[in-house]
């Protein structure tokens, strides 16, 4: 799994079938204060994730494993939001209640 900024969407039109109806989304790996990293990747949404949200991704044939993409050709899928981050004993990422966020 990984941490990443949803940072966009990408729209396609013309696509293989089996992706028809899946929301794609920009996703930029960050640390876990949630700072980007600058690495980008494209991911299918399986939770309703929106742009300036923290989520983790799985990649692989793991990202093939929620009910929205079994069987589909996808390699990343955004699968959590996230609320808290904690690590080494300190709260580095917290989602406030206005959707924005705290330790970015």
């Amino acid at each position: 799994m990984r941490i990443g900024n949803v940072v966009g969407m990408v729209v396609s039109t013309v696509k293989d079938e089996s992706l028809g109806g899946l929301k794609l989304l920009v996703v930029e790996d960050a640390d876990v204060y949630g700072r980007g990293k600058g690495t980008h990747y494209v991911a299918v949404d399986a939770v309703g994730a929106g742009k300036g949200e923290l989520v983790l991704t799985a990649a692989g044939s793991s990202a093939r494993q929620t009910t929205l993409t079994k069987d589909r050709p996808v390699d990343a899928v955004v699968m959590a939001i996230v609320e808290t981050v904690e690590a080494d004993g300190e709260v580095t990422y917290r989602k406030t209640a206005r959707g924005g966020d705290e330790g970015r």
